[in-house]
């Protein structure tokens, strides 16, 4: 069909988290530039199976880009060169006919890799567990306008709950810092009241979850927020020194 393209793919393939690992070079050849990289990469891989060869192991569910599985570092950038999206929604038009593809895992030690493109993310479900919950009375629903909550925090804790926690923050950051996730879902309690029950100990336990999994400390530098595909401001970085301060002179 005219108007596809013949790439070159350079694939970091790793058997799994003891072994060493390596890019090895792979066509992918006819890619129609209205495929998925997601797409594009079954395609090669049913390539591979007729081959004989292993297929290239990657990380999938959705394909809609709100389940935030599909993290890979495309050519130095996380999820790829578009802003604004995750890699199931990068499509091969953002690419040339000839391009040669660089495709690697998250590169950092609390994410260590399992295979190929695929790493352990658990830390950040060790993050949010050690959150807790919240404390709310149980039973019937409540009354819409019983807890009134300003507009201007409901948004801010909307636009926080958005982080799917793809980890794009994290492989963007020079330290592989896990401020911005952990700061978004310290934000989407932190600013409704049936999250300041438990604020103070919430922020602590979370904080110290983060740097017991690996994670470096916050560099400033802002790539965390140019590369998230929900768009996460570093102002919920600020808030969340603000509640971890707060916690520390309160004395709780």
């Amino acid at each position: 069909m005219s108007g596809n393209m013949n790439l070159t793919l350079k694939v970091w393939r790793q058997k799994n988290t003891k072994s060493s690992g390596k890019f090895e070079t792979y066509p992918a050849k006819n890619v129609s530039p209205d495929m998925s990289f997601l797409e594009m990469l079954d395609v090669v891989n049913e390539d591979l199976i007729k081959g004989g060869k292993e297929p290239i192991a990657f990380d999938h569910d959705c394909r809609e880009g709100i389940c935030g599985m599909c993290s890979m570092y495309i050519n130095g950038r996380a999820h790829g060169p578009n802003k604004g999206v995750t890699t199931c929604q990068l499509h091969m038009r953002s690419f040339k006919d000839g391009d040669t593809v660089i495709i690697e895992p998250w590169r950092a030690s609390a994410f260590p890799v399992l295979r190929d493109l695929v790493v352990d993310r658990r830390a950040f479900d060790t993050i949010q567990h050690a959150g807790g919950f919240i404390s709310v009375n149980t039973g019937s629903a409540p009354d819409a306008n019983s807890i009134p909550v300003p507009k201007a925090n409901a948004d801010e804790a909307f636009n926080s709950a958005a982080c799917i926690g793809c980890g794009a923050c994290v492989a963007a950051c020079k330290n592989s810092s896990a401020m911005l996730f952990l700061s978004a879902k310290v934000s989407q309690y932190a600013l409704l009241p049936q999250g300041r029950v438990e604020a103070k100990q919430r922020v602590v336990n979370m904080l110290k979850a983060h740097d017991e999994a690996g994670f470096g400390a916050c560099t400033n530098t802002e790539a965390c927020e140019a590369e998230c595909p929900k768009g996460i401001s570093v102002s919920n970085i600020a808030r969340l020194n603000r509640e971890y301060f707060s916690s520390m002179v309160s004395g709780d």
